[in-house]
């Protein structure tokens, strides 16, 4: 059926509609009151550029018929985690923002992170993680908590410097953990004032009792609040509050929210997006992933400017407020002003990026004469005298490290350091696997090497019966980045160009997780046979030793091998070996 025909079967009724592109993938996701309407719209009349290149990448659509919109608005944002549409507002270059967190455990610890998962008492965000972790750092210099993640056998440095407890060796009252954590939480919530004044009478305590040591450390922690407070100077008389604004010029809409926290302004962000839908949508579109993907604790209130509220997602609205006058109204229009005069910085910070990601690959794609190859994926071989040697490969998507897509793999056919049956070996590997499995295969393959390399690799995908273009990178004497290989042809590039620096750093990333993965294998190796040298060490110990190893750390290792009942002796030569 036709884009033309399907539209006839458009119902005028809530849902959600999914635009397709021509390799079937999902490239947007909306919600609509009327769904015969919204999509009809996409190609009918005129648009702006960027609604226009979203449109012409359409080749297909499909659409989720809902009962009311409250379910469109559910189901939108269920789609986008699912699907992650390349033309959607999606946060994911931007980690989540972090947070201090007291534990909910027997031994309470405080300690900074990013993941919101495990149960304890959050307080955040903070956007400037340098200073989430220098409180952190301060108040556990103060406050005797648990550091350790797992309680220890003996008690650790923290302990004798008095920072712990000790509960690895005391018992700890429930009632002392709770006076530590109101003091935090106190702190945390803004009474910088009630803090300082507890360490003063410590300070002054410790110098009547001639404890001038102990006197200055707490003199440096009382100019360690005061600078640690002095990095917060904007205050606003309201609860925990979350402010958002935003400002578009050229097709860009620029994006900031400011956190307020203990009546005190935590430092904003920004965020720039290409225009695709109004500037109304794709703002409340924002503030939803904002909280629903990117699991941001919802405050007390969220402040936005004057917008239509139907476009909120439901369970948010409640939180809403659009204050028309009074501090609140003065409030947003900071934010405005900040997301105003970001947006040219945020605009120029983007395209730098695109520069060296996706403009690079552009490039590439136009200078060998392909579509533009927005999966990359890259190989090298390392091996020393041709011992322990392994293969490495990354990914980069639209130019940027997909390292979730990174794999290692150790040579097992080959004798002796031999680069190109190394390389065809693993193109092998990898192909056929992704092949049997009908999985989705790179626009473009590129291998650390000449002739040599392209070679084998080309045989590799020859007996596989696949067509993916090869790409060498060929280094000079002094092992950099020289040339390119490409159709049996060297290529000389600008090496001041955006194009030169992506291949180089494309170059240097796989080679590092070469190197890496290398070295590793290349100990554990040396370990194995330095176990052979150990009188008493069989090969069912051996592989009893290796695997205590590559589970433990260092402290759960030497339990282990106690706990193999080896003599003494063994153990010191196995712990020699180790360290």
């Amino acid at each position: 059926m036709t884009l033309e025909n399907k539209l006839k079967t458009l119902p005028k009724k809530p849902g959600c509609y999914l635009m397709y592109d021509e390799n079937k993938e999902i490239i947007y996701v909306g919600k609509a009151k009327n769904l015969a309407n919204r999509v009809r719209s996409y190609f009918r009349g005129t648009h702006d550029a960027k609604t226009t290149k979203l449109v012409s990448n359409i080749v297909d659509f499909d659409f989720i018929v809902t009962s009311s919109e409250t379910e469109a608005f559910i189901l939108e944002i269920n789609l986008i985690k699912k699907h992650n549409p390349k033309y959607n507002i999606m946060l994911t270059d931007d980690k989540q923002y972090p947070y201090i967190c007291i534990s909910e455990e027997r031994h309470p610890r405080l300690y900074y992170t990013r993941d919101l998962s495990q149960p304890g008492k959050y307080y955040g965000p903070y956007p400037n993680s340098y200073a989430a972790k220098e409180v952190v750092d301060f108040l556990n210099r103060i406050y005797p908590l648990r550091k350790c993640r797992v309680l220890p056998k003996k008690p650790c440095l923290y302990y004798h410097i008095g920072q712990c407890l000790g509960p690895c060796i005391n018992e700890v009252s429930e009632e002392t953990y709770a006076e530590i954590i109101a003091e935090i939480h106190s702190f945390l919530s803004g009474n910088v004032k009630g803090l300082q004044k507890q360490l003063e009478e410590k300070m002054y305590k410790a110098s009547e009792e001639m404890k001038f040591e102990k006197a200055i450390e707490y003199r440096n922690l009382i100019a360690d609040l005061n600078t640690i407070a002095i990095k917060q100077k904007m205050e606003l008389d309201i609860a925990d509050t979350d402010v958002f604004a935003y400002y578009v010029e050229d097709d860009y809409i620029s994006i900031q929210v400011f956190h307020i926290r203990g009546r005190k302004t935590v430092e904003r962000n920004g965020y720039l997006f290409e225009l695709i839908d109004s500037p109304e949508e794709m703002f409340a579109n924002f503030i939803a992933q904002f909280y629903l993907i990117k699991n941001n604790p919802i405050p007390k209130e969220i402040l936005v400017p004057e917008i239509d509220l139907s476009l909120i997602e439901p369970s948010l609205t409640k939180n809403i407020s659009i204050p028309k006058i009074g501090k609140k109204k003065d409030y947003i229009n900071l934010v405005y002003e900040n997301a105003k005069i970001k947006l040219n910085v945020l605009k120029q910070n983007e395209k730098l990026k695109y520069d060296k990601t996706l403009g690079a690959v552009i490039e590439l794609g136009k200078l060998l004469g392909i579509p533009t190859p927005h999966s990359i994926e890259a190989f090298d071989n390392s091996n020393i005298q041709g011992k322990s040697s392994v293969s490495a490969m990354v990914n980069f998507i639209d130019g940027v490290p997909a390292k979730k897509n990174y794999r290692k793999y150790k040579i097992k056919t080959v004798e002796g350091s031999n680069d190109y049956q190394s390389m065809y070996e693993v193109i092998t590997r990898r192909y056929s696997r992704l092949k049997s499995s009908k999985s989705k295969l790179p626009n473009l393959i590129v291998v650390d090497g000449g002739k040599i390399q392209v070679n084998a690799a080309l045989k590799a995908l020859e007996e596989l019966e696949l067509s993916i273009p090869v790409l060498g990178l060929g280094k000079d004497n002094k092992h950099k980045t020289s040339y390119l290989f490409y159709n049996d042809k060297e290529i000389s590039i600008d090496k001041n160009s955006n194009l030169f620096f992506f291949l180089e750093n494309l170059q240097d990333e796989v080679h590092r997780f070469a190197i890496t993965f290398h070295h590793l294998t290349h100990s554990k190796n040396t370990f194995a046979s330095k176990l052979d040298e150990i009188k008493g060490i069989g090969k069912v110990r051996k592989k009893q030793i290796l695997m205590a190893l590559k589970d433990s750390n260092f402290q759960t290792f030497e339990d282990k091998l106690l706990e193999m009942k080896l003599k003494e002796e063994q153990i010191e030569e196995i712990l020699k070996l180790v360290q």
